[in-house]
């Protein structure tokens, strides 16, 4: 199997003709497929239905959606409109990464700087943004694995939830990329992959990129975690996130938070890795943070196989928050912030601007 680095997560093949190539992650690990998205409705449906996943992902996915979505408008006097219906309708496709909405506003507004320039060139810009989007995010993911190099040490075990990697993102992932670059220093390590119910974004995604990149992985069951700190097997934590409010509160994947609370119980350090375009300053804290809901057959007939009845009720939010007070340090691509707060949050990216 080749290295997941040498996979393109998501990628614009082509002209402005061309298409949005992405690997099917509901697929995974049975199969590895690419998919070629031709039109913002199959983008939008890719997006609701984790085929691309991760907030870095998501948002790159997005804004390749807008240039889907306005490429073929001919007139230039429907066009601020389209633009302005493509934004809201992929913005109803996840509401809780906030990479998303980040950068839809920037494809807007780059679309809104050029208003005077003929409708081709505009396109011709969105088509460069979004490239350029994926391409930074490729060389923050990159910046984020060197800022959180330091923590990887030889013979430690490291826990990660749902998946962070280069899978949600255009190259190395968040929470991960720590772990490649110190796999990369030759650094030898384990790694605990929690299974991430009810998708199994640990089982499937992050176990698959870790073993064929040769780092030693174990797939444990989310509810074993507490098991394995109580006997000083978990040496340290990473998870990615998909919103970070101002103060450093966190909405992650479901279950982080049960992690967290864990991980402060038994003196287990936990930190958080994402870039600056999670953050969102227009939140004072975590309270704001919205909560996708996602469909009850993803508990009650996952992946195909009835385990729930269908007289039984299911609850199923796709993401927590967990608070600040029980996050050691944020990764970010400027550095460690830490103590997590909004001060040292606000220090370290200061020149960010309001996401919301």
């Amino acid at each position: 199997m080749a290295e997941p680095l040498s996979y393109k997560t998501i990628q614009w093949v082509g002209g402005l003709d061309g298409r949005v190539e992405m690997i099917d992650q509901t697929l995974l690990p049975r199969d590895i497929k690419v998919l070629a998205v031709e039109d913002v409705e199959t983008l939008w449906e890719a997006i609701k239905n984790l085929r691309v996943r991760g907030a870095p992902a998501i948002g790159v996915a997005a804004a390749m959606g807008v240039v889907l979505g306005v490429r073929r408008v001919s007139d230039p006097e429907r066009f601020f409109a389209e633009l302005d219906r493509v934004y809201d309708y992929l913005a109803g496709s996840r509401p809780t990464a906030v990479n998303l909405f980040w950068a839809l506003d920037r494809m807007r507004r780059r679309a809104q700087a050029l208003r005077e320039r003929p409708m081709a060139g505009i396109k011709e810009a969105l088509l460069t943004e979004a490239k350029v989007i994926r391409d930074e995010d490729a060389t923050v993911c990159r910046a984020i694995g060197d800022a959180g190099l330091p923590l990887i040490r030889d013979g430690m075990a490291i826990l990660t939830h749902c998946n962070a990697g280069a899978l949600a993102a255009s190259e190395y992932g968040t929470a991960l990329a720590p772990l490649y670059r110190a796999h990369e220093h030759g650094r030898r390590f384990k790694v605990w992959a929690d299974e991430t119910r009810p998708l199994l974004q640990g089982a499937r995604l992050t176990a698959w990129e870790l073993a064929a990149a040769g780092i030693e992985v174990t797939v444990i069951c989310d509810n074993m975690a507490g098991r394995l700190m109580k006997d000083g097997r978990v040496d340290l934590i990473i998870t990615g996130a998909d919103r970070i409010a101002a103060n450093g509160d966190t909405a992650n994947k479901i279950g982080t938070y049960s992690l967290a609370v864990l991980a402060k119980a038994h003196g287990v350090p936990f930190y958080v890795a994402a870039p600056r375009s999670t953050f969102d300053f227009s939140l004072p804290d975590g309270s704001a943070i919205p909560i996708e809901q996602r469909s009850p057959d993803e508990i009650r007939r996952g992946f195909g196989c009835l385990t729930v009845p269908d007289e039984a009720g299911v609850y199923n939010p796709a993401f927590d928050v967990t608070p600040a007070e029980l996050i050691c340090g944020l990764i970010t691509e400027r550095g460690m912030i830490e103590p997590v707060d909004t001060r040292h949050i606000r220090d370290l990216l200061s020149d960010h601007p309001s996401s919301g």
